[in-house]
């Protein structure tokens, strides 16, 4: 029988860390590859769940203001039927027949004879004049009552 007969060849690999190296990257390059397709499918879902929800925001917001509008114009309303009612209540209250009817219950009658009186104008003081050097300065100094005037 023959014997088999090994031929010594040098060693395929030369260095069998850097081997090792090069499968783990390649691991990691394939898994991330992998992912990458989920990820962008996740990115766009979100994206669109963005843009959803922002115009869900805007139309709630939207509704909002329109019940606000509304009850302000229902209240504008209302206070402007009050405002009539009471313009209405104060016509009547100014009335010259309940004006004449209240005066002739408590014993008024109209004047026989009219009296004119001449009141003579109030005297102002004159106010002093200030320094004419410090003029802008002496407005600062004087106290805010006078100020007012």
């Amino acid at each position: 029988m023959v014997q088999p007969h090994f031929i010594q060849q040098a060693a395929r690999i030369k260095n069998p860390r850097r081997i090792r190296a090069a499968t783990q990257r390649r691991i990691v390059r394939k898994s991330r590859a992998r992912s990458a397709t989920v990820r962008r499918v996740f990115a766009g879902v979100m994206c669109v769940l963005a843009l959803l929800m922002g115009y869900v925001v805007l139309t709630a917001s939207l509704t909002g203001l329109s019940y606000a509008v509304a009850k302000e114009r229902a209240q504008r309303e209302a206070l402007q039927e009050e405002t009539m009612r009471l313009d209405d209540r104060i016509a009547a209250l100014r009335s010259d027949d309940r004006l004449a009817a209240l005066a002739a219950r408590m014993g008024m009658r109209e004047p026989q004879t009219f009296a004119v009186v001449r009141i003579a104008p109030p005297r102002v003081a004159s106010e002093r004049p200030r320094f004419a050097v410090l003029s802008s300065l002496a407005g600062l100094f004087a106290p805010a009552v006078s100020r007012r005037q």
